[in-house]
């Protein structure tokens, strides 16, 4: 396994220190206390200080955002879109610092960084444009003389919750379609990128949204979590996570019967067949696999495989994966970067002694800590083969460099191995027969499905979602993520000068 070594470490620097940014202001937490920020791929890296946010300062954002609502909602959306657009642009502008920091905090490799923050981009344009779409409908009405429409109105306050993965791109695909249909926000990001939520409302304040609309605080899920999904004053929560945490807010926003749009876990698969391209094949599932070092919900964690195309497969991959180089992402040269914490690391871990008791080992294991990659979270890129379908490694979402290779007898038993988990978010097929690939869009049961291509690289003007455990239904991104932060108002004009009766003066 080559590897390269993290940059030199700025323990010896004297640490900024960062605030909550609450009705257009940064301020202090009111507990007095911070918590600090590390470069996962130098532990001896400390970003900054954080305040360690409170249910006290939750509600101090929660009363800013309901005083700037009123005004925000009543503010043109047309207007708003252009805030929104102004912003798209700063992160256009600032995109090579902004990607920077994104891989000394999280860990990403510089160009995955930079497309993380293009997506941040992409979803700020795509959401301005609908401060001038925004589409309702106008249909005719069963009398005469009355008009019939409908509209989108806000709900209210925004509660963002979002992971540490894509530390930009999440972010905007929830806080920008919030924001252009006349939203305001409270936004608690990962207590392990808060760096980057700090960036990014720098520039959201740069932009010119009023203040108290856009409102950050930083914390624990425990204290800031919480206290956002608690809130009777929060009309609508968009929560990207685990599945456990996942159910525990749908269980608590249920019993208030708020909004709720849930993106939750994956375990997705590639079903490659015996007339695949397998050099394309291989290309897709590495960088599904390892991008991110496995670290995206749609990443690649299975590969189904026709029994007579398993070993020259498995053998482009063990040769492909084991020259992929480690280090940290601010090193243009890396190929993976770390896992985002250690607890990641004991994760991975303990799941690689799981697939060693259920298949066989072909490459990696380990983790990485020879020379300066022990101080960082590196794990090996590592493949198993001969797992089973129902096997943990092949059913439950591990979140690292961690393939496993299945192999079936044919397409139907491949769609069923890839239908047979509890998650269904995204899908891949590599074949040259048109007519498979059509059945296996209608087959597989996962909402995004991509033919001849891996399982990442989802674009911003579609739907983003998944089926079954993945969540709850509602989809980022695109138009259809208006719908997450909307209601529907249908209005009826009667310019007849009399009474009408709908259903019974037109029988």
């Amino acid at each position: 396994m080559t590897q390269t070594a993290p940059p030199p470490s700025a323990a010896t620097t004297e640490l900024p220190a960062f605030r909550h940014f609450i009705a257009g202001a940064w301020c202090e937490s009111t507990s007095g206390q911070t918590f600090e920020s590390r470069n996962p791929a130098d532990r001896r890296d400390i970003v900054g200080r954080f305040q360690q946010g409170t249910a006290a300062d939750v509600a101090m954002a929660i009363r800013a955002a309901e005083t700037a609502g009123p005004m925000w909602r009543r503010t043109p959306a047309p207007k708003r879109g252009e805030i929104l657009y102004a912003f798209g642009a700063l992160m256009a502008q600032h995109k090579e610092r902004l990607a920077r920091a994104m891989a000394r905090e999280m860990g990403k490799v510089l160009s995955e960084a930079r497309g993380d923050v293009q997506e941040g981009i992409d979803i700020a344009f795509l959401m301005a444009g609908e401060g001038r779409r925004m589409q309702g409908q106008t249909v005719p009405s069963e009398l005469p003389d009355k008009w019939a429409m409908s509209i989108r109105q806000p709900i209210g306050v925004a509660g963002i919750i979002t992971p540490w993965n894509f530390p930009m791109a999440i972010p905007c695909w929830k806080m920008m379609p919030a924001l252009v249909t006349g939203n305001t926000v409270v936004f608690k990001p990962s207590s392990d990128t808060p760096h980057c939520a700090t960036l990014l409302v720098e520039l959201m304040a740069e932009a010119g949204f009023p203040a108290g609309v856009v409102n950050l605080v930083t914390g624990s899920g425990g204290e800031v979590g919480d206290a956002i999904v608690d809130s009777p004053d929060i009309g609508v929560i968009s929560f990207t996570g685990s599945s456990t945490t996942g159910r525990s807010i749908a269980t608590k926003a249920g019993a208030k019967l708020k909004r709720l749009s849930l993106e939750l876990g994956g375990k997705n698969g590639v079903v490659v067949l015996a007339d695949a391209d397998l050099d394309l094949a291989t290309d897709g599932i590495l960088w599904s696999a390892f991008g991110t070092t496995g670290q995206r919900c749609t990443a690649c964690s299975r590969v189904i495989v026709e029994h007579d195309v398993v070993e020259p497969l498995l053998k482009r991959l063990e040769t492909r994966a084991a020259n992929l180089r480690l280090g940290p992402g601010l090193d243009e040269s890396t190929d993976v970067g770390p896992l985002i914490n250690a607890g990641a690391v004991d994760k991975v871990a303990s799941y690689v002694d799981i697939g060693r008791s259920e298949g066989e080992l072909v490459l990696g294991g380990g983790r990485a800590r020879d020379g300066d990659l022990g101080h960082g979270n590196f794990f090996e890129p590592t493949i198993f083969a001969g797992v089973g379908a129902m096997d943990r490694i092949g059913q439950e979402e591990i979140f690292g460099p961690v393939l496993s290779v299945i192999p079936v007898a044919d397409y139907g038993a491949a769609m069923l191995a890839l239908n047979q988990t509890r998650y269904g978010l995204s899908s891949s097929i590599y074949t040259r027969d048109v007519n498979t690939a059509f059945r296996a869009m209608r087959d597989f049961e996962t909402g995004i499905v991509y033919v001849n291509a891996g399982t990442t690289g989802a674009e911003t003007h579609l739907p983003f979602g998944g089926w079954k455990e993945t969540g709850n239904g509602h989809r980022e991104a695109g138009n259809v993520a208006l719908d997450t932060y909307t209601e529907w108002k249908s209005i009826y004009v009667d310019f007849s000068g009399r009474l009408q009766r709908a259903q019974i003066d037109n029988q």
